[in-house]
């Protein structure tokens, strides 16, 4: 089988490494396989699923597992005022993000739609790597899906049947709200339509959807769209190595997230994007998820019995238990009808699958005292089939005696759309819901807020941070924001705008040579410092982060300097 099949196929498996395989440890292995590198760190590898364990905690790293993402939508112009972008598009700074490339890692694009043509009809989009298509050649350095470039487009546009030549579109929407959003324009007989970044040049990349084996694996609803952790990987390789071969700056945004992970940016991918958020001329965009209100975030300390709520027909659902160092813990699981499970600690150093002599629902326990990325322990639980009605965890230090730090915990239940049912805890945390990947350092991570009339978004995440890192950064408007497909809401449509302010503050600074060497985190400074802050609020805040983002406000300081 070739990689590019062992990469697509079901019956390979998918595994992330922080270390990158000697060629000498790769040729004694005597079953098929597939390794590339994403950069001189981090690598993916592809291994048949009958020569290696079914997933378990106990033989593989969590990190190397990969998280599955989904997106960021709950589904006006006045937006754009509230943000300061139309002040900054008009002379005398005529920043529209001319010379940048934003990228957007989601659903795709409906490339066709006059709000990705330039003035005189030509694509505005410089590539599209769609990953669900295998019939052409995929980018040079990348094994799978197919490129197609802004001359490619361009004969499709000018084609009766576009698809037939550039058969990449988007499907769900996501995709092309986002871009649209961050980056669309027209002016057509009186209407106009204007994105963040109208002059922007675009590039998207079209994810493939998740392998079945880790669907089954997460217990992942079979409507809900999901991504792998390291296509998104790939997918910003492929994007930040733009600011090379086109010699632009690069802004990319991600309106994905996920709530599996320790919730510090300790992934595999938290750490890749980091890296390249640390970059010259490059800048990452986060949404920071729409899990607000969800009552899937209890924060507790041990001893503690936490309940949670399953409603009827809930085919199942991963949740992920996170100490505190230097504690230990153990937990134990009541059923609603009061069955007891056996302890559930490390020192077991097995996973365990667990049955009820009077409840139908099976639960896999996994426990790693020393998580690799993050150094803390994790008890990670999958319900399969659960009976509706309250449970309970109990969770108590491992001895009594040995607590010696705080005992606090937290646990997470996966994102809405994961969920096929429903399950909340009765008492939820509003608090450090800010979905993964938005909690890494360097990336700039967006609130959402309703910029019609200023007041929070009650869906978007929170802060801080697990580890109490401030996050989010800022926040932007995400409620009935103009889109080419009509008024949408979300935190990804918060960072789509956000992105298009990041892109008109790059052709200032490095188009226009004005701050040449910027990244993300400078970008990020600056931002900061222009922010709309409210008297009655102490900044940094866990909603609003350090205010909401103004672009105009930020040259209004420039200036004063």
């Amino acid at each position: 089988m070739t990689c590019k099949e062992a990469i697509l196929s079901n019956e390979y498996a998918d595994i992330i490494l922080d270390y990158t395989l000697p060629g000498e440890f790769l040729s004694r292995l005597n079953f098929d396989y597939c390794f590339r590198r994403v950069d001189d760190e981090f690598g993916i590898v592809q291994i048949e699923r009958q020569k290696i364990p079914e997933l378990s905690l106990g033989v593989n790293n969590y990190a190397s597992i990969p998280k599955l993402y989904g997106l960021m939508q709950t589904f006006q112009a006045e937006n754009l005022i509230e943000m300061g972008n139309i002040r900054i598009q008009n002379p005398p700074l005529s920043l529209q993000g001319k010379g940048v490339i934003i990228g957007f890692i989601d659903t795709g694009i409906r490339y066709q739609l006059d709000v990705f043509k330039d003035e005189e009809g030509n694509s505005r989009i410089l590539s599209i790597w769609d990953q669900t298509i295998q019939s052409g050649e995929p980018p040079e350095g990348f094994l799978y899906g197919t490129e197609y470039t802004r001359e490619e487009i361009n004969q499709a546009l000018r084609s009766d049947t576009p698809l037939a030549v550039v058969p990449s579109t988007d499907e769900n929407g996501h995709g092309t709200a986002m871009a649209s959003a961050a980056a669309g324009s027209i002016i057509n007989q009186g209407l106009t339509f204007r994105g963040a970044a109208p002059q922007a040049d675009i590039a998207v990349v079209k994810l493939k959807g998740a392998k079945d084996y880790l669907r089954n694996f997460y217990v992942i609803n079979d409507a809900a769209t999901a991504y792998q952790e390291n296509d998104i990987m790939e997918a910003v390789k492929y994007l930040e190595q733009m600011a090379v071969v086109f010699k632009r700056p690069v802004v990319i945004v991600l309106g994905i997230g996920t709530n599996m992970g320790s919730h510090t940016g300790a992934s595999m991918l938290g750490a890749y994007i980091n890296k390249i958020a640390a970059k010259r001329s490059r800048a990452i965009v986060v949404c920071g998820g729409n899990e607000g209100d969800k009552e899937h975030h209890y924060s507790g300390t041990v001893p503690d019995q936490v309940e949670f709520r399953v409603e009827e027909n809930t085919k199942g659902f991963c949740m992920e238990l996170w100490g505190c160092r230097v504690d230990t813990y153990i937990a134990y699981i009541r059923t609603p009808g009061g069955e007891m499970t056996p302890i559930i600690d490390f020192r077991n150093e097995v996973d365990r699958n667990i049955s009820f002599l009077f409840d139908k629902t099976k639960i896999y326990a996994g426990i790693v005292l020393v998580e690799q990325r993050s150094g803390d322990e994790l008890i990670f639980l999958r319900f399969e089939d659960p009976t509706p009605g309250v449970w309970s965890v109990i969770v108590s230090p491992s001895e009594q005696e040995r607590l010696r730090g705080t005992g606090c915990f937290n646990i997470w239940l996966p994102i809405t759309e994961f969920i096929d049912g429903a399950a909340q805890f009765l008492e939820p945390s509003p608090e450090t819901t800010l979905t993964e990947p938005s909690n890494v350092e360097n990336v700039i991570t967006i609130s959402a807020y309703n910029g019609l009339n200023g007041s929070w978004f009650p869906e978007s995440g929170r802060g801080y941070s697990r580890n109490n890192m401030i996050k989010p950064d800022l926040a932007a408007p995400g409620v009935d924001v103009s889109t080419a497909l009509g008024g949408r809401t979300g935190s990804s449509l918060a960072a789509a705008l956000s992105a298009g302010c990041v892109a008109q503050f790059m052709e200032w600074a490095i188009v226009e040579q004005n701050a040449p060497f910027i990244e993300s985190v400078g970008i990020k400074s600056y931002f900061i410092r222009g922010a709309v802050r409210e008297n009655n609020i102490v900044y940094p805040d866990k909603r609003w982060g350090y205010g909401k983002l103004n672009i105009n406000g930020t040259f209004e300081t420039l200036a004063r300097t």
